[in-house]
């Protein structure tokens, strides 16, 4: 017993010991909030943070403001910035091994590390010193922890230091994000319809719009008419009764074509007591913790007036040097994604006596290959042998096998820079309008709005291609001589919009606008516009706006899409025989309109309009996947009016030859639904909240045990909210910030954002701010009470 006692002591204190040093290293890799350290600066800066951990950096000009940003990025959240990066750059099994070589895989053909040095080289000398500076600032910010940050100490590396290209690869990292992680699948899978259904179904599937679009510009496209039998007739399918309909999963993918975006919106001064414009902005994003933005208050003397002081309050975006939305005072701005073609598929016409050339306008020219060796961490490497054209890499194949190559906007040096940065220095919304065709980002719908009332929307990017001879939907050939992309739009030739007769504006990734414009922009598979005209009816239903007006549009989670398929459910379920039945129509009486946390009868007529779409799709699927296995249906605004024609008409010959009349195929829909239920983890029937359960994580938490992991992410809350609705909410997807500005007037304004300020678990600032964005509670745009101050003195 006494052997016994002592080896319990020993395993005790080894146990204790082990702890503690755990504890110290994780303490170690905290930032220094308070204090004074020296830095290689022109004058001194402070950085003070309140409860939040919300930093205010205030300096004396902009390259020591860029310096200590970039200080306080890498001590908070340099493993985001690392992952960012890789993940632009196709770098991610280095660091994380095998896991992510698919992820490698996919994006090295794209070669973003070279193409951010092009960037690089190419931007204006003042944007290249900032980003020099800025980097120095992330290096300096490393070095002064005093233990590597707690994720390379559980992955056992050491961090690369920051490099001024990763700048650019954190932007290039946005334009994966936001432009379908460049793919381009979905002019792949309309290639695959087109070769496969007869034209006039194909252009009666893929549809430009609805009824339910809500453009700045323009009407609502009305329905296309079904094509009639003499173009297809699905009872004269021999086969149709014998072929196996293709899977719910297959036909109609879990978004049913919703798109990661955002809201914005803006009233003009004539509709706000103080006169003043007010601005509103929630970017819809993948959710984890830390939350992607870093909430930045920036202070500095303004260069052309050193007796004004420019004031910024908003998010910055970690690896990069600037506020990305929020307001400088005088005006107040945020994007959502514009969902326009800025990717297309060439056709590679090889030499048939030399297959390493290939047909060009002015002949043959040489395809170059390079070779991209992508590290495995723990598993050596692999090469990934990429063929380029003058046009992009060539990454897949027509329906017929001609060789494809992407020609993609990110891949120009154009499309990136730093002139966003004159934000902070512009005063008028005319001069925010004209200022974003220059910035270098992707793509955006931008709504701003000024102190002195005045509102305006255009789109950002500095790379909106001239299109000629072609159809940009379907891959073509660019041989002949003016085909393809034959310039670039100048930005006055961008659309623009100021000050609208009815002050106010809206953008939530639908068709913004029609005709000459939307011909410019195109469709890059833009989302349904129910929530935009959700947004715009709310805007229109009153005449006087202050924050809290606009807060209760961004939290709207009533489904007035919805209503019309409530109606077509219960009808179906008056009429069903199924057991089940009646308790799904009581329930559904029960229902207040609502995608609320409490709803039980939300999911179910969700899940039913999904099961009939997919149900309607399925001969049409089926028609695809005889030549082209593996196909999906692309997203084209979740087929909604085309199978709501098909619903309202009930063509026979249109019908899947399976169903014996459209009364059938509803009655199965509502069969699958009542079947559902049998599936506890998926139960439609369930309170909403129960199916839209946060699941905000670290991205390491996975490798963690629970009782650790629950320490690293959000709590797993059942939330309001869903597509199709200003209050898009996802369990893991949705606003990653929220706010309504009114330049001028930011002691009024509100910030919101999930995850907190930092993803490490004894910081202060872990989950700050959070519970105020699950419940909807405004947060202060401007910092509080200050808790902790750090000096940053000139070494010299």
């Amino acid at each position: 017993m006494r052997i016994l006692r002592r080896l319990l002591l020993v395993v005790a204190i080894l146990g204790l010991g082990l702890f503690g040093a755990a504890w110290w290293l994780l303490r170690g890799s905290l930032p220094q909030l308070d204090g004074e350290i020296t830095a290689p600066l022109k004058a001194a800066v402070t950085v003070e943070r309140d409860a939040l951990g919300s930093a205010t950096i205030a300096a004396a000009n902009r390259s020591d403001l860029a310096w200590s940003l970039g200080y306080v990025h890498a001590q908070e959240r340099y493993f985001q910035m690392d992952l960012l990066r890789r993940a632009a750059a196709g770098e991610l099994s280095a660091l994380l091994g095998g896991a992510l070589l698919d992820v490698d895989r996919a994006r090295r053909p794209h070669r973003f590390r070279v193409r951010a040095g092009e960037a690089l080289a190419a931007m204006a000398p003042e944007q290249r010193q900032l980003i020099d500076t800025y980097r120095d600032g992330v290096n300096a910010g490393l070095a002064a922890l005093s233990v590597r940050p707690w994720e390379y100490l559980l992955l056992r590396e050491t961090p690369a230091p920051w490099r001024s290209e990763d700048t650019a690869l954190v932007i290039y990292a946005m334009f994966f994000d936001l432009n379908s992680d460049g793919a381009n699948e979905r002019e792949l899978h309309l290639a695959q319809m087109k070769s496969s259904l007869p034209e006039a179904v194909f252009r009666f599937l893929v549809q430009p719009g609805s009824e339910w679009d809500a453009p700045l510009r323009g009407e609502p496209f009305a329905a296309t008419q079904p094509p009639d039998a003499s173009v297809l007739d699905f009872s004269n399918i021999a086969d149709g009764k014998n072929n196996a309909a293709p899977t719910l999963a297959t036909l109609a993918p879990e978004d049913l074509g919703h798109k990661p975006g955002s809201n914005n919106f803006a009233v003009g001064g004539a509709l706000t007591t103080t006169g003043a414009a007010l601005v509103a902005d929630d970017m819809h994003l993948t959710l984890r913790v830390p939350n992607i933005w870093y909430r930045a208050n920036l202070k500095y003397p303004d260069p052309a007036d050193a007796s004004r002081t420019i004031e910024l309050h908003g998010v910055s975006l970690p690896g990069t040097p600037a506020v990305l939305a929020g307001s400088n005072g005088h005006i107040a701005w945020g994007y959502t994604n514009s969902y326009g073609d800025w990717t297309d598929w060439v056709r590679v016409q090889r030499d048939p006596a030399n297959p390493s050339r290939y047909r060009v306008p002015e002949g043959w020219d040489t395809i170059a290959v390079d070779e991209e060796v992508i590290a495995i961490k723990g598993s050596g490497s692999e090469t990934v042998r990429v063929e380029n054209t003058r046009w992009g890499p060539i990454l897949a194949k027509d329906t017929d096998g001609t060789p494809l190559a992407l020609a993609w906007t990110a891949h120009q040096p154009r499309v990136l820079n730093l002139e966003l940065l004159e934000l902070e220095r512009t005063r008028d919304a005319a001069s925010a309008l004209a200022l974003a065709p220059r910035m270098g980002m992707p793509v955006q719908n931008f709504v701003v709005g000024d102190r002195d009332g005045h509102i305006g929307w255009t789109l950002t990017g500095n790379g909106i291609p001239r299109r000629k001879g072609f159809d940009p939907q379907l891959p073509a050939d660019w041989s002949q001589p003016g085909t393809g992309w034959v310039g670039w739009l100048e930005p006055t030739e961008f659309p623009q919009i100021l000050d609208p007769p009815e002050h106010r504006l809206w953008t939530a990734n639908a068709r913004t606008i029609d005709s000459d414009w939307l011909a410019i922009v195109g469709d890059g598979g833009y989302d349904l516009g129910a929530r935009s005209r959700q947004i715009r009816d709310g805007l229109r239903a009153q005449n006087s706006f202050t924050p809290a007006d606009l807060l209760a549009i961004q939290l709207d989670n009533r489904a007035l899409f919805l209503e019309r398929w409530r109606e077509l459910l219960q009808k179906s379920l008056e009429t069903s025989t199924h057991p089940k039945a009646a308790a799904l129509k009581a329930q559904l009486a029960r229902w207040d309109g609502e995608a609320g946390k409490t709803s039980s009868a939300y999911g179910l007529v969700r899940q039913f309009r999904k099961n009939v779409i997919a149900t309607t799709l399925a001969p049409f699927q089926l028609m695809v996947t005889r030549h082209h296995p593996g196909f999906e249906m692309p997203s084209a605004q979740g087929y909604e009016a085309a199978v709501w024609k098909l619903l309202e008409e009930r063509p026979r010959h249109l019908l899947d030859p399976r169903h014996a009349d459209w009364d059938a195929l509803l009655q199965a829909s509502v069969t699958q639904l009542a079947e559902a239920q049998a599936q506890p983890r998926n139960d439609p029937s369930k309170p909403w909240g129960d199916n839209n359960r946060a699941a905000i994580r670290h991205p390491l938490s996975s490798a963690l045990p629970g009782f650790l992991a629950r320490h690293l992410d959000m709590p797993m809350q059942p939330l309001s909210g869903d597509h199709n609705m200003p209050h898009v909410q996802t369990p893991s997807f949705g606003a990653s910030e929220r706010f309504a500005i009114s330049p001028g007037h930011e002691k009024d304004a509100y910030l919101m954002m999930p995850g907190g300020q930092s993803s490490h678990p004894l910081s202060p600032f872990h989950g700050a701010g959070h519970s105020d964005w699950v419940e909807g509670r405004p947060t202060p745009l401007l910092p509080g009470p200050t808790h902790y101050r750090l000096m940053l003195t000139p070494s010299t």
